[in-house]
């Protein structure tokens, strides 16, 4: 099987610009293309996971990956799927997150001596003159076709801000930058980039001819990706400090039955071969596949020995393994009041909940137990002496433990 038909078979091509010239270049490791990630938050989540995925597996192929961070655009930000304004970040806030971003992404990518590359396309958009851009770029946009395009489309209900109506041009000026810098000739991005990315096409055939060669490809990752990477306790993050390698694991391990198989073809590296046995599986046996799932993902972003880690922890919850795996929380005697802690404060302190509130709905809903018992007062309180030792074991919803001990 050739790299283009198991990208194919794995789910992950959506629209083609030209799909013989595509598999072409893939196939025969003559692609280099690039992927932008904005630098929107301090860590990247699992829906920039897919994008890395798939970069990593092109690579491996000897496609050559331009990673671009947005620092940029960023300053814009991008109005696709939005029903709001983003929130406006400072320039030293999203230089912060863009290197924060490229410590993640050498995980992933091998940015050794022509490998691959990291750009921040802040290097010429915060250089441009306004009516320079104007003339040289804004004549090639066609603002009728601009409001046709589904990024702007959710945006429009509310008011699409003069700021917002720019990213599409900011977008595709970056195609035409990296083109002309560094050969680029193929664009990756979600599906509700396409608009965004054909626009860049365009602009380089507007401004080098129609002899200049450039073409885009999208792939069905950003909308699963932003699906995937939510869940009621928010995004799930690959920096560990955000989401622990166990809450991690137990991300994937939770994923739904119909959505596991899917998760494997897109996300992991094993062998399509062993995949397509797998999806045979039924009843019982798709538990196990969700843990190979959770095991390999897991093991990609955090490290092999962190996922035998969480699996282990989560295999001593579940099926009565060594106690000693399972994930801790640690109180000190200045989170305690008089001695004690209440039961909302010790689900946030757990990380169970994210703030006070949360925690009362979830006791006030009938779903946090401790030590096995339901617990339905949002008063209950518990003494630093009943902390220490064993601890407590709090459970949120079906699957979401945490033993919680006192220490210091």
């Amino acid at each position: 099987m050739t790299v283009f038909d198991e990208l194919k078979e794995r789910g992950l091509l959506a629209q083609l610009t030209d799909e013989e010239e595509i598999r072409e270049l893939v196939n025969n490791g003559k692609a280099t293309f690039y992927i932008g990630f904005d630098p929107t938050a301090d860590s990247l989540h699992v829906g920039h996971f897919m994008a890395l995925c798939l970069m990593k597996r092109l690579q491996m192929a000897g496609n050559k990956p331009i990673a671009l961070i947005g620092g940029g655009t960023a300053m814009v930000g991008d109005p696709s799927g939005r029903t709001d304004l983003r929130q406006m970040m400072t320039e030293e806030t999203i230089r912060h997150n863009g290197e924060c971003f490229q410590r993640q992404m050498s995980r992933f990518i091998d940015f050794s001596e022509g490998k691959a590359i990291m750009v921040n396309n802040a290097d010429w958009l915060m250089k441009l003159n306004y009516v320079e851009l104007l003339r040289e770029v804004g004549a090639c946009f066609s603002v009728n076709n601009m409001l046709r395009a589904e990024c702007y489309k959710q945006r429009m209900a509310k008011g699409l801000s003069f700021l917002e109506f720019n990213y599409m041009i900011m977008q595709s000026y970056d195609f035409l930058m990296l083109f002309q810098k560094y050969g680029c000739n193929m664009q990756f991005g979600g599906d509700d980039q396409w608009s965004n990315m054909l626009g860049g096409t365009e602009l380089i055939r507007r401004k080098l001819g129609k002899d200049a060669y450039a073409m885009t490809i999208t792939l069905l990752l950003n909308s699963e990706g932003k699906k995937m990477g939510k869940t009621a306790k928010g995004a799930v993050w690959l920096d560990a400090n955000k989401t622990s390698p166990y809450d991690f694991y137990q991300y994937w391990r939770n994923v739904a039955d119909d959505d596991v198989m899917k998760c494997l073809k897109m996300l992991t590296f094993l062998p399509i071969e062993q995949i397509r046995e797998m999806e045979k599986w039924e009843g019982s046996q798709l538990n196990a596949a969700k843990e190979i799932l959770a095991f390999e993902l897991t093991g990609l972003v955090h490290g092999t020995e962190e996922a035998e880690k969480a699996r282990e922890s989560a295999r001593a919850l579940f099926a009565g393994g060594d106690q000693a795996q399972i994930p801790t929380a640690i109180v000190t005697e200045a989170d305690l009041v008089n001695g004690n802690i209440d039961i909302l404060g010790l689900l946030v302190k757990a990380g169970l909940c994210a703030s006070r509130s949360e925690a009362r709905r979830a006791v006030e809903q009938g779903g946090v137990s401790a030590d096995g018992e339901k617990i339905t007062d949002i008063r209950k309180l518990y003494a630093g002496e009943a902390l220490q030792g064993e601890g407590v074991m709090l459970k949120r919803g079906k699957k979401s433990f945490k033993k919680v001990i006192l220490r210091g």
